[in-house]
């Protein structure tokens, strides 16, 4: 299969990049320095992820507010203009189709950016669900991605205006000449920013945001363990058509006004059964486990008790750069998802100790103004 390209593939290249398949593109997993220093440089300055590989769709139609809450259990009518939202696109299950980030940019016209490896599913889904709303995917957009606790000094060299921009709100700006949209949030735990930009302006906006002393390239492999310190979801491992997000721990993405006894209550698909696990809990809950020891624990293993049982399965794993060791998160029964409780992965035959810790693994430092 041929792979598609994002419109920085020479730069990443002439930067020296590793190149992997990821959700059909060619994609830099890392660069020359590696991934646990492009990991530290993000926590400590600020990194540039290329993560145009990423759907973006604009929404048209009368109502929209109210025709996006069909599919997703949010309050999308109490968003004002340019403030964002996280969502769960759900099936009638009660898992999930997808989580999206929802930028509503006026009342009729909201900004969605969806998983690479969903976004065609997704506009089909979301086209025949909602026939009255216009769906459109820019397939001219390039989508960059700034983050780290430098992230806002950077940009504002560029564009000024954004030096206030709080976490989860947007606005559209001119850069290097070019129309962008840019909103505060990203997938790390820190401060940073998504810009969506014309492709054709993605390098030139790439290379002047590189010319910045504390700006760095990183990819993909980064991008995966500074989420996973943050402790934060990946569709296709901690979310799927499979699990629901009451099990997933995203308690709080269920807006309070759509629950049982809300204004809105329910009215998405898979309502029923987030309300019998909204009240009755569910038998497994995502957690962090904290590795003992150097071995890592990967996607797959089983989570084992000290009696032996197995009582659940690592749906993630990487290297922590900040706390020098290994994490995981995992799915467990209840009973094994008390902060501290001990317990062991199956590691192909050896048995590898760790702990129950409360996530995030590191503290999530969003700029809210």
């Amino acid at each position: 299969m041929t792979l598609l390209t994002t419109p920085l593939d020479a730069l990443h290249r002439e930067l020296g990049a590793r190149m992997v398949p990821f959700a059909g593109y060619d994609m830099p997993v890392q660069y020359r320095d590696g991934i646990i220093k492009e990991h530290q440089h993000t926590r400590t300055a600020a990194g540039l992820f290329d993560v145009s590989h990423m759907g973006q769709v604009v929404a048209r139609g009368e109502g929209l507010a109210e025709q996006l809450e069909r599919l997703m259990p949010t309050d999308f009518c109490r968003l004002t203009d340019h403030q964002a939202t996280y969502a769960l696109l759900m099936n009638d299950q009660g898992g999930v189709r997808d989580d999206l980030i929802v930028t509503r940019w006026s009342e009729e016209t909201f900004f969605l950016v969806i998983n690479a490896a969903c976004k065609h599913d997704d506009l089909a889904y979301l086209r025949s669900a909602l026939p009255q709303v216009s769906f459109e995917m820019l397939e001219e957009q390039a989508l960059l991605a700034l983050q780290g606790p430098q992230a806002r000094h950077a940009l504002v060299s560029l564009c000024p205006e954004v030096g206030a921009l709080p976490f989860m709100c947007g606005m559209p700006v001119q850069i290097e000449g070019s129309s962008c949209y840019i909103t505060c949030s990203g997938y790390t735990g820190e401060d940073g920013f998504e810009i969506s930009c014309p492709a054709d302006a993605a390098e030139r906006i790439a290379r002047r945001l590189l010319q910045h002393a504390s700006v760095a390239p990183v990819g993909l492999g980064a991008r995966d363990s500074l989420r996973l310190e943050a402790g934060l979801s990946l569709y296709g491992h901690e979310l799927s058509q499979c699990i629901t997000p009451i099990e997933a721990g995203l308690n709080w993405a269920i807006a309070k006004i759509r629950r049982p006894g809300g204004e809105r209550a329910g009215g998405y698909p898979g309502a029923a059964v987030v309300a019998e696990q909204l009240e009755q809990g569910t038998e497994r809950l995502r957690v962090g486990l904290a590795v003992k020891g150097r071995r890592p624990v990967r996607e797959g293993q089983s989570v084992v008790a000290d009696d032996g049982s197995v009582v659940g399965e690592v749906c993630s794993g990487a290297f922590s750069a900040v706390l020098e060791q290994p994490i995981a998160m995992a799915f467990v029964t209840p009973a094994a998802a008390r902060v501290g409780t001990q317990l062991n992965v199956d590691v192909r035959g050896t048995s590898v100790a760790t702990e129950v810790v409360p996530l995030p693994f590191v503290p999530q430092r969003y700029f809210r103004g």
